[in-house]
């Protein structure tokens, strides 16, 4: 049979896999995007022609105290520190002076981040410029009460983006596990929310019912009907946030497109150019995925790769199987993420994740969620295999091993075969 060579990333190297050509139905890759070329003109462009709204310069007044929400240091992709700027001048073009600016980092439930974080972040010169300062989910003093969800959720939110006369969100857009898409509203949920807030909208991850593990609704690339998404909308709006300047980015992690406005319809929009990217058609989920994260540092240990599993996932038939090549050098790391695989059974977890709704938690779930599911198998270093079997998955230490279980749990030689290699920023989508 004739086969074709892919190439999939492992830290710093690549591993070549033949495959068979008459099996593979889908080659999953990201679609080409072409980068912004003069960044401060494409930031312009958006704020004076922006979505949903009359132009930045009109929607403030001169002499307004403005808020601007900035995600923390672990959002560092998205490069604030190369739009910003241009964000500022606009605002001084329209009447309001560098003090009366201020920048509000939005680390939800994270650590706080120090002021060298501050300065990655938003850059020197900005960070010389305006008053920055950090939110805390735990400081009651910090919080003001913006009201209730329709399903019960009391929304508390920074009292510095609260009283302030003007507020901009900034963020960048791309797919999320569990709310469907990063960016827009998030600035507001969990960025400058309270913990109780922040603890109150995760728990729609949960399935309904206690026992049934997670919320099937609460998926990457999914919107309408997902109830962490509706819940974080509804507590955006009652912040009243006045304007938004989100990125997009391309899959070599260059901007692709700005999109200013309306904080929520001009997000939607960069949603949408988001899964014109990143959400590739596919014929139909096949019986084996080949797949990694691309390499380092997608794959430095396994908390980076839940998300390339996830998606590898999403195109795979039930009951199929998935090869993932991932190095884990560090795959022990967070102690956050590992330690939650120390309980003895899924409903054990399931309760903790209840009483105490974590990211880390949630992630470790959802991977021995997929392991139940369906066969992981999991091309890493030998010294990792205790992990990946503790983790309900099945370590191999070389393709041909990986390839020889696959065909073994998969009992036939008429099997269809997937194959992603850059996992970690693809998103399957049956059509």
């Amino acid at each position: 049979m004739r086969e074709s060579v892919f190439e999939f990333g492992y830290g710093n190297g690549k591993i070549a896999v033949a495959l068979p050509e008459a099996k593979i139905i889908n080659n999953v890759v990201g679609k080409p995007c072409p980068a912004i070329a003069d960044i401060p003109s494409a930031v312009r462009e958006a704020l004076r022609n922006p979505i949903g709204t009359p132009p930045l310069k009109e929607v403030v007044q001169p002499g307004d105290k403005v808020a601007i929400v900035v995600s923390d240091i672990t959002r560092a992709w998205v490069k604030f520190d190369q739009f910003l700027p241009v964000l500022l001048d606009e605002l001084n073009e329209a009447g309001i002076p560098d003090q009366n600016i201020c920048i509000v980092i939005a680390p939800g439930a994270h650590r706080l981040n120090t002021e060298e974080e501050f300065a990655i972040l938003c850059g020197d010169k900005v960070c010389k410029r305006v008053a920055v300062a950090n939110h805390d989910c735990h400081n009651q003093d910090q919080l003001v009460y913006t009201g209730k969800t329709k399903n019960g959720v009391d929304c508390y939110i920074n009292r510095s983006v609260a009283e302030a006369d003007k507020v901009i969100l900034t963020g960048g857009i791309v797919h999320h596990l569990m709310a469907g898409f990063g960016g827009g509203r998030k600035a507001i949920l969990p960025g400058i929310s309270g913990f109780k807030t922040i603890q109150g909208n995760h728990l729609f991850c949960m399935n309904k019912e206690v026992g049934k593990g997670l919320n099937p609704n609460c998926i990457s690339g999914k919107l309408e009907g997902n109830e962490m998404n509706e819940d974080m909308i509804e507590q955006a709006a009652l912040a009243k946030p006045d304007f938004l300047l989100n990125a997009v980015f391309t899959p070599e992690n260059q901007f692709a497109r700005f999109v200013a406005g309306h904080w929520h319809e001009a997000w939607l929009a960069g949603t949408k150019m988001v899964d014109d990217i990143y959400g590739v058609p596919v014929t139909a989920q096949a019986d084996l995925v080949v797949s990694s994260a691309g390499g380092f540092p997608k794959d430095i240990n396994l908390y980076q790769g839940v998300k390339t599993i996830d998606n590898a996932y999403m195109a795979t038939k039930p009951g199929g199987v998935v090869i993932c090549f991932m190095e884990l050098p560090d795959i022990m790391e967070p102690a956050e993420f590992s330690n939650w695989f120390n309980y003895p059974t899924m409903l054990e977890h399931e309760m903790a994740l209840r009483a105490n709704f974590t990211i880390p938690g949630f992630l470790a779930y959802r991977l021995l969620d997929i392991a139940r599911q369906i066969s992981l198998i999991i091309v890493t270093k030998q010294e990792n295999a205790g992990f990946i079997r503790k983790a309900g998955m099945i370590p191999a230490a070389t393709a041909a091993e990986a390839l020889a279980i696959a065909q073994e749990k998969l009992g036939r030689e008429d099997y269809t075969i997937t194959v992603m290699t850059a996992a970690a920023n693809t998103v399957p989508v049956v059509r």
